[in-house]
């Protein structure tokens, strides 16, 4: 197999998930690919019972499309500063696997850079975390950075 050619990472805005990009960032410099990133956010209205329903994790679920956009300014300036040139970002509504995985799939992302965040919660044990859905249903590489 070559070089990667279009490496994706998902991003919520929290410190963990930028480690994440700071990581895909320096991979897609090193193999001159694109990096995707992307974010998922949940539509503005239903923060209220979002919140009840995650708990603490709640303030790592971005909120609307605007906080999303930011997100990912953020995450750009993270990953230009370590070298990627090409990058891709995406704010899409909806579960953070899902997207992530669709948008994975749509742009051909050969690799994956996920963080371990929430890998050894008990939420992530019982539900399955993020990272876990997104290497089982991704049908590309998976990376998953030691970001906690």
């Amino acid at each position: 197999m070559g070089a990667y050619q279009t490496v994706a990472v998902g991003t919520d805005g929290s410190e963990s998930s930028y480690r994440a990009v700071d990581r895909a960032a320096t991979i897609a410099a090193d193999a001159k690919a694109l990096l995707l990133i992307i974010c998922a956010y949940k539509p503005a209205k239903s923060t209220g019972e979002a919140e009840q329903a995650l708990g603490e994790d709640a303030a790592f679920h971005v909120v609307g499309s605007t906080p999303a956009e930011e997100t990912l300014r953020d995450a750009r300036e993270r990953a230009a500063a370590k070298g990627s040139v090409e990058i891709d970002t995406v704010a899409v509504e909806g579960d953070p696997i899902d997207r992530v995985v669709e948008v994975v799939a749509d742009r051909k992302a050969d690799l994956v850079v996920v963080g371990n965040r929430g890998l050894n919660s008990l939420a992530g044990r019982l539900l399955g975390s993020v990272p876990q859905g997104i290497s089982r249903r991704a049908g590309s590489d998976v990376l998953i950075v030691h970001t906690t």
